[in-house]
């Protein structure tokens, strides 16, 4: 099928199909660079979307569950893909868009070439034409004169009165004419001859050449958005196995959630290795049931704290101290599974920084051998130094890592230890200042003895006593018990428990949502320090000796404290329930 052959007479159509051949490629690259636009504006978003859902700092505590890492996983899969996109964008811009610009540019410089060139055959014919309808108005208007020449010749040669000399001169105008057509005959003949062969060469070569080169270049047009089709797939199938990659990765994060690792991640992190408290146990009337106990009550004991208005506003117990936290190198004031966890965690570091350490110092040795074989690459004792230090903090960091495997076995050691049979508390690992768990308020006894009047004397301006009695829902005593008992208890020493009530203690700055009343605390048994405790700063606990015997005021509501007095000074605080081995009255009968 050719063109020149079919399609000889549609010029004017061909040239206006190339035309739009050309525009309909323009179009097809209008659509692939406004999908790269589209695939790049798709991984914007998806990128923006992981950035979003990235977890904060504040929560990378809780990115240790299963299904968070899978989340994690998933969202770093995405980005990937997302990248994916804008592989395949700036594969279409770089394959498709720009090498199709560049194509229509050099067709419609081609369509130009080619449709001159078919201009000036046209015009090449239409010449030939035009000299032939002249030569054929010339030969016929010949052929008229020399037929009129005749026919004036006949008419003159049979007129006899005509002399012999017009009749001549008529014969030559004749023979004049005659020869006049069959020249303008002659050059008709030729240029016929030669329009005929124009016009063949216009048709059968001329011209068909032409549309022949506009038949190429709309093949070369159409070829070409197929093989850009073909390479717009092809850039999308070679991501396509990074993208199965991608999705094969976030199933492999969906199928890795465990909801019984994570269950028992939720085990480690908060188990405290403390023992539950025990059975509530009946208390008899005082008066009726247990005289034994108040008669060892001092007389004073009652009104002790009742002279102040310290002394009878407490304070509720906050969560100061944030859970499983420790200010301690050796975590101490951690409760035993926690302060394990955080010592194999120590452990495990400086395992790492040794072995860096370890690998740093052979390095440097290697060096300094080298620099001994060749001196002049360098000078050996300038790796001294370095080996020097290396081997100072390699000496520091092993002798840390002793330390803390040490403290990591007594702590292994006291968290597997099974509590006392006798007491809840006796043969518990000291949990060194422990601060967990979550303990609604006794409030019972507040309710009813809300109303108990303040006094003026020297610790009614000091604020509140703390923790007189109730169990905070954070775990741990509030600052103050300790101190302002104590000056509490001066005042009474002083004889300012009997003031008059002052009514300018009546409105603190503080709300009495955040207090309630309690009289003073009756011994409900007594305590022996099984280690010695160091009081943690905020005033609520008290510091106590290895083997000293203590007051309890109250017993472990399950927070890991227990309130005691010291018989000698009256002083008032909260130790911790693992240090002491407690033994109440209701278990011997008569106070001790």
């Amino acid at each position: 099928m050719n063109w020149g052959t079919e399609l000889w007479d549609q010029y004017d159509n061909l040239a206006a199909h190339t035309h739009k051949g050309i525009e309909f490629l323009d179009k097809y690259g209008n659509f692939v660079k406004e999908r790269c636009a589209i695939e790049l504006e798709y991984a914007g978003k998806l990128r923006r979307l992981v950035k979003n859902y990235q977890p904060k700092r504040k929560e990378e505590d809780e990115y240790q569950y299963s299904a968070c890492k899978a989340f994690r996983q998933l969202l770093q899969e995405l980005g990937d893909f997302a990248g994916q996109r804008e592989v395949v964008a700036e594969n279409l811009q770089s394959n498709v868009v720009r090498e199709l610009h560049l194509l229509a540019k050099e067709l419609r410089e081609e369509r130009k070439q080619h449709l001159n060139e078919g201009a000036k055959q046209m015009a090449v014919l239409n010449s030939a034409i035009g000299a032939l309808e002249r030569a054929r108005r010339a030969y016929e208007r010949a052929a008229r004169e020399s037929e009129r020449a005749l026919e004036a010749f006949q008419k003159a040669d049979a007129d006899l009165n005509l002399s012999r000399a017009e009749v001549e001169k008529q014969k030559a105008n004749m023979k004049q004419r005659s020869q006049l057509c069959e020249d303008a005959k002659q050059e008709y003949t030729d240029q016929l001859r030669k329009t005929n062969e124009a016009q063949r060469q216009h048709y059968e070569q001329r011209l068909p050449h032409v549309f022949k080169q506009l038949q190429d270049l709309d093949e070369k047009r159409i070829k070409n958005i197929k093989n850009f089709m073909l390479s717009s797939v092809d850039v999308e199938r070679k991501v396509f196995p990074i993208i199965m990659q991608c999705l094969d990765g976030m199933e492999e994060a969906a199928n890795s959630i465990n909801e019984k690792e994570d269950t028992q991640l939720v085990i480690d992190r908060y188990k405290s290795g403390f023992v539950p408290p025990e059975d509530f146990r009946f208390e008899a009337s005082a008066g009726a049931d247990a005289p034994d106990a108040a008669a060892h009550v001092p007389a004073h004991h009652l009104t002790a704290a009742r002279g102040t208005v310290s002394g009878n506003r407490v304070k509720k117990r906050g969560g100061l101290l944030s859970i499983f936290t420790s200010n301690k190198e050796d975590y101490s004031d951690l409760p035993p599974n926690q302060k394990k966890k955080k010592l194999q965690a120590k452990v495990h570091e400086l395992n790492k920084q040794v072995a860096q350490e370890q690998a740093a110092m052979e390095g440097l040795m290697k060096m300094k051998g080298v620099y001994e074989t060749n001196p002049t690459l360098g000078d050996p004792m300038t790796v001294e130094g370095q080996l020097n230090e290396c081997c100072d903090k390699l000496k520091k960091l092993r002798t840390a890592l002793r330390k803390y495997e040490e403290l990591l076995g007594e702590a292994s050691q006291h968290a597997a230890a099974p509590p006392h049979p006798a007491a809840r508390t006796n043969g518990a690992p000291p949990p060194h200042a422990a601060s967990i768990g979550s303990n609604s308020e006794s409030l019972s006894r507040s309710a009813s003895e809300s109303s108990v009047s303040t006094g003026t004397g020297a610790g009614a301006g000091g604020g509140s006593v703390c923790g007189a009695g109730g169990r905070a829902a954070g775990g741990s005593p509030e600052s103050g018990l300790g101190g302002e008992l104590a000056a509490a208890h001066a005042d009474h020493a002083n004889g300012d428990h009997d003031h008059d009530h002052d009514p300018d203690h009546d409105h603190d700055h503080e709300s009495d949502f955040d207090y309630y009343y309690e009289p003073d605390l009756q011994p409900l048994g007594h305590c022996k320090a099984l280690y010695a405790f160091e009081a943690n700063g905020t005033g609520s606990t008290m510091r106590m000796e290895c083997g000293e015997r203590l007051l309890v005021l109250e017993t472990d509501a399950g927070d890991g404290w227990t309130r005691v007095r010291r018989q000698a000074t009256r002083e008032e605080g909260f130790v911790p329930t693992t240090y002491i081995a407690t033994t109440l009255y209701a278990d011997v009968g008569h106070p001790h």
